[in-house]
């Protein structure tokens, strides 16, 4: 932390920005306050960071800059912003300097931008006979509109360009769509005749020239009176464009659009407003900040589009991650309105949601109005889980004292019909889900031989085939098996191969496919797991290792699933294709295959219809808990490449990723197995199946299931999302096989 007269003056009459989480600070230094050595103008800048054990912005020490070509200057005014750099993909701090001669006759512009390594460092400067108002920063370029028409100029362009709009324009808007990259537009209302009586809402691409339909972003109304206009999302659908966004015009009103149409109002508690800003609190929902002139600021609420706060007496308002918890809040510097101290130490910082940390306005002592902010979302998701565990263990609890119950009563049943001299009849333990301790009489003969049976394996240790289904996928066809597998018995290398029935030729011809292997969860009665711990009887413990059942401790479920190309069952006129289970099997874990033996296992007959329905139960409704669901889950896993990607924050919390592809990208939980995400935009060739694990709260993997266009669309809109500072590094290859585990419904 810098003391001096240079540091305060910086801090003095500052303009402010916010980026990842920091203050960033500008101010002109004029040529008689310059340092000695130096008669000319500067730009100086430093950065300040909030500390919640002081409840204060730590300032560093500032940085300066030169900026010349005018002897004079009446007026120099300053406007700095955060734009996205196209070129770099990055976020970058832009500064645009105006100054204006003694006489006024002309404005020299000057734009300079902020390295990563904190120099900031001057990009081009233009010249013009007027003053521009209502400019765009955009990557970084300047665009502006002046007596009907759009200009713009950049460091490649060298020069100020007239974009060519065919059209003349008025009462012109800039916006910018947040599509996969982002597209800066400008509506105005067109004049159909010469009279002025009939008008229509126009748009244009700054970038492109490209033209649209305006109507869409704002209806013809409200092109006039919108003062400021913030796009919430845009997606183009058949050729489409739609839009949703809020306006907020000089009739004192918030409007909410979708697609061109009024869906709510709010009033707005002042008059003139300049900027809205959205604030994602987190899962208490997104604000809308306004700012008005003359230092009024007031919340919007965007669920309920209902006032949320107002402030007054406000020089600047800034959204972002100040405390590093995940979330935004809202940042509010105030004027000293007489109270010593430089402005920075004036502030409130909250989210209405319980966090709030305020410092300068009531008195010149520190005040803290709650305590230190929790991650509220890593907080609730572990409470969640607590209540779960808890809860299964409670229903187990209840499921023993009912079988306890049953006991009790048949115990006393059997008691008095003793005493009474009634025939006993006992409920075979099966029955009840119970498991004798001894043997009956009718299984006293069995007696000799289970010493002989004891280390012999099961009466028949193949897989067992559950089930087997196929599925059309486009121009390829998936065929699965479910398997049940005693675990005792282990196989390796096993896969599918799909036969085509020849007719009169004794060999049947090969179909190349490939194969992948997902293990499945296995239904097991509720007392496996204590039953597990406790010795049992030599007689239960042979009994269970020739069992068979499903509900068998030491057996597994698998399914294997196979994919191949439709052309060469077409081709050969097939309609029925064989499957046949490929695997090779060794006695226990432990056991080398020196010498495998494969074992081939037939599985059954699929029957290929291509008019079939292709669109799936799971593209249908996701929320199924259907055997076909889980199908066309395997289906999707197998069809689809995978890639996996494994992401580092180190600044942020990544406990909203889960929550931004649900809301944001619009993708459904496949409740069948809650670990996947379903994305489908466009049929079969657009869908995404994505996985999210948390794996610490700054550290998380991320699975893709898509195509390769699909997959790079998708990284493109989640770097846009995620902090500058986070890392998204690949951990596997694709091609590589991989045994993947489907989580129970």
């Amino acid at each position: 932390m810098m003391e001096g007269s240079h540091s305060e003056e910086l801090y003095r009459n500052p303009h402010l920005l916010s980026l990842s989480g920091k203050i960033i600070v500008f101010n002109h230094t004029p040529a008689s306050c310059a340092k000695d050595g130096d008669r000319g103008e500067s730009i100086s800048h430093g950065h300040a960071s909030f500390e919640r054990a002081s409840c204060r912005f730590l300032k560093a020490a500032p940085r300066a800059v030169a900026i010349g070509g005018m002897k004079t200057s009446a007026h120099v005014d300053i406007r700095c912003k955060c734009a996205v750099d196209v070129q770099r993909r990055v976020t970058t701090p832009c500064v645009l300097v105006t100054r204006r001669s003694e006489k006024g006759a002309s404005f020299r512009y000057s734009l300079l931008t902020l390295s990563r390594s904190n120099r900031l460092e001057p990009c081009f400067e233009f010249t013009l006979p007027y003053e521009m108002k209502g400019s765009v920063l955009r990557g970084p370029t300047v665009l502006w509109s002046h007596a009907g028409h759009v200009f713009y100029t950049s460091l490649q362009a060298g020069e100020v360009r007239q974009r060519q709009i065919p059209l003349p324009l008025s009462h012109c808007v800039f916006g910018e769509l947040p599509l996969h990259r982002g597209q800066v537009f400008v509506l105005g209302l067109h004049n159909e005749c010469e009279d002025q009586t009939t008008s229509r809402v126009l748009g244009y691409m700054v970038e492109s020239g490209q033209a649209f339909d305006g109507s869409v972003v704002l209806p013809l109304p409200y092109v006039g009176i919108t003062r400021c206009m913030l796009v919430l999302s845009a997606d183009k659908e058949d050729g489409a464009l739609k839009v949703a966004a809020v306006a907020a015009t000089s009739h004192q009103q918030l409007v909410y659009f979708q697609n061109g149409n009024v869906k709510d109002t709010c009033p707005l508690p002042f008059q003139l407003p300049e900027d809205i800003q959205l604030a994602n609190t987190g899962r208490n929902g997104f604000l809308f900040v306004i700012s008005f002139h003359q230092g009024h600021v007031c919340a919007v609420w965007k669920e309920t589009f209902q006032i949320a706060s107002c402030w007054s007496g406000v020089s600047s308002v800034h959204v972002d991650d100040f405390l590093g918890c995940g979330t935004d809040q809202i940042l509010l510097f105030f004027r000293d309105g007489g109270v010593k101290g430089l402005p920075l130490d004036h502030f409130l910082i909250t989210d209405l949601c319980g966090i709030s940390y305020s410092h300068g306005q009531d008195t010149a002592a520190p005040k803290q109005t709650s305590p230190l902010p929790e991650n509220n979302l890593l907080t609730l998701q572990a409470l969640e889980s607590r209540l779960q565990s808890g809860l299964t263990v409670l229903q187990e609890l209840q499921r023993e004292v009912r079988v306890k119950d049953r006991v009790v009563q048949q115990s006393v049943q059997a008691l008095n019909d003793v005493s009474s001299g009634r025939e006993l009849v006992l409920t075979p333990p099966e029955q009840e889900g119970l498991s004798a301790l001894w043997d009956s009489d009718d299984e006293s003969n069995d007696e000799a031989s289970d010493d002989k049976t004891q280390d012999m394996p099961a009466v028949s240790s193949n897989p067992q085939i559950d089930k087997l289904w196929h599925r059309i996928a486009e121009d390829r066809i998936v065929v699965g098996v479910i398997l049940m597998i005693d675990s005792s018995v282990p196989v390796a290398s096993v896969s599918l191969s799909i036969l085509t029935e020849t007719g009169q030729s004794s060999t049947p011809a090969v179909i190349q496919t490939q194969s992948q292997v997902l293990w499945l969860p296995t239904p097991c009665p509720s007392s496996s797991s204590s039953a597990s711990t406790l010795p049992e009887p030599a007689a239960k413990r042979c009994r269970q290792r020739i069992a068979s059942t499903p509900n068998d401790l030491n057996t597994c479920r698998m399914a294997v699933t196979a994919v191949s190309r439709l052309t060469p069952l077409l081709n050969s006129g097939c309609v029925k294709c064989r499957v046949m289970l490929h695997y090779v099997q060794r006695q226990d874990a432990f056991s080398l295959l020196s010498s495998p033996t494969p074992v081939v296992l037939h599985c059954g007959q699929v029957a290929v219809d291509i008019r079939s329905d292709f669109q799936t139960q799971l593209l249908k409704n996701p929320k199924l808990k259907t055997d076909e669901v889980k199908e066309d889950l395997l289906c999707l896993l197998t069809v689809l490449d995978r890639w996996v990607f494994h992401i580092d924050s180190p600044d942020h919390s990544l406990g909203d990723i889960d929550g931004w592809i649900q809301k944001i990208v619009g993708c459904k939980r496949v409740d069948v197995s809650p670990q996947y995400l379903l994305f489908d935009s466009a049929g079969p060739s657009a869908l995404i199946l994505l996985g999210w694990r948390q794996i610490t709260p700054f550290q998380g993997e991320l699975s893709v299931h898509s195509s390769q266009l699909q997959m790079l669309k998708f990284l493109d809109s989640l770097l846009a999302y995620l902090p500058v500072s986070c890392s998204v590094q690949p951990v596997k290859d694709k091609n590589l096989p991989s045994v993947t585990h489907l989580c129970p419904c």
